[in-house]
């Protein structure tokens, strides 16, 4: 094998598609700023038992381990950034009143989720924390709209779920873990007679409740379905109407409810939402999931600070992949040389914000990432200046 092949999954990022990413970057931090989100810049590696705080076994799974040399202890590549801005938010921050944190950076994963997945991602999240109330989930719902707005994406559609769904309807119930693991997987695959298989033993009510789940999907009116054919609960009520509340603030979102989507179910503790948009050049029905998050409040928990706390990431490399290329920035050709004049002249231009290619001697400028529609001419006489003018093309002549 060539030394210079790259692992399954991993890949460099060439100049159009780095350009892009980059401009997304700035354009995502900038917006989070606008709603009053302060950035943060976590370590790449830390010790693992940090790491995988509050997460569960799925991400230990995708996490990977070494050695430090320096003190013997388990490292871990983060593959996440929420449990590092747990962590910050606190043991350095310690603030008493709201936090609002940002954070952009690369994250990695042993194995991919899905099928052309990087093992690499570029991950950017906001989120809050202090904040227990439904204000806070519905910010960062309209953050990440907002978000996905400046990346170019404007027709989105919410999904919902609440974890707290499920878990008023085992309430009754004491199962192990290894019985309730198989219950939650039959859920997520909406599996009906393994549900009813599982459920065998259960009371008749938590059977019914049980089974029910993988039809309650669709639109707000499954939450009125869910409230007519499932055992009342004070849970359950207060699951239902926080997805009702943020389903009436979802302005210009196409709203859809799934009580049975329990992604992430180790790692949330109510509302779990996630934005799709349609892939260009699809069918209907085809759809790409451009951002999730949800309220995980037991994430600080082993920091010693159970905060409440709310919040989303996504993928910039995916995110780049589902919006349309950005236009080339339009540049200046200049010729290359010592002549003083000429060297005033482009540094003048740069200083001024543009962008000047220089043609080396004997080689032309080879670029994909600018467009040269001007250039830099030389004094038609002696003492005079040099001058940008257009390039003519065979169009504009």
């Amino acid at each position: 094998m060539s030394a210079w092949v790259l692992p399954d999954h991993i890949a460099d990022v060439l100049p159009s598609e780095a350009r892009h990413i980059e401009e997304l970057r700035r354009s995502l931090l900038d917006t989070a700023r606008g709603y009053g989100y302060e950035l943060v810049m976590p370590p790449l590696l830390e010790h693992l038992e940090s790491l995988l705080t509050g997460t569960g076994e799925a991400l230990d799974l995708q996490t990977f381990k070494l050695v430090d040399q320096l003190s013997g202890r388990t490292l871990g590549l983060r593959a996440d950034s929420t449990p590092q801005v747990a962590r910050i938010d606190a043991h350095l921050l310690n603030r008493q009143g709201v936090a609002r944190l940002c954070y952009c950076g690369p994250v990695v994963h042993t194995r991919t989720d899905r099928p052309f997945a990087s093992r690499e991602p570029l991950q950017f999240g906001a989120e809050i924390y202090g904040h227990a109330g439904q204000e806070a989930d519905l910010e960062a719902i309209e953050l990440a709209r907002a978000c996905l707005h400046s990346a170019g994406v404007k027709s989105l559609q919410l999904d919902m779920a609440d974890v707290r769904v499920i878990d008023a309807v085992l309430a009754p119930v004491v199962l192990n873990a290894g019985e309730e693991a198989r219950i939650h997987a039959a859920l997520n695959a909406k599996d009906v007679a393994a549900l009813e298989v599982l459920a065998r033993s259960l009371p008749e009510r938590v059977r019914h409740d049980l089974c029910a789940l993988p039809r309650l999907f669709g639109g707000v009116e499954v939450l009125d379905e869910a409230q007519r054919i499932l055992q009342p609960s004070e849970g359950l009520h207060a699951a239902l109407q926080g997805l009702r509340w943020l389903a009436s603030h979802a302005n210009g979102l196409q709203v859809s409810i799934d009580l049975a989507d329990l992604r992430g179910y180790a790692y949330y503790t109510g509302m779990r939402f996630a934005l799709f948009a349609h892939e260009a050049g699809s069918g209907a029905g085809q759809s790409l999931e451009l951002a999730r998050g949800g309220r995980y409040d037991e994430v600080g928990a082993v920091f010693g600070r159970n905060r409440p706390a709310v919040g989303f990431s996504l993928d910039l490399k995916e995110l780049v992949a589902a919006v349309a290329p950005r236009p080339l920035k339009a540049a200046i050709r200049a010729p290359w040389g010592m002549d003083v004049g000429l060297r005033e002249a482009i540094a003048k231009l740069r200083s001024e914000g543009h962008t000047v290619v220089c043609v080396l001697p004997g080689h032309e400028h080879e670029v994909d990432e600018f467009h040269c529609d001007r250039e830099l001419v030389a004094p038609a006489r002696q003492g005079g200046q040099w001058t940008v003018k257009p390039i003519e093309t065979e169009t504009s002549k």
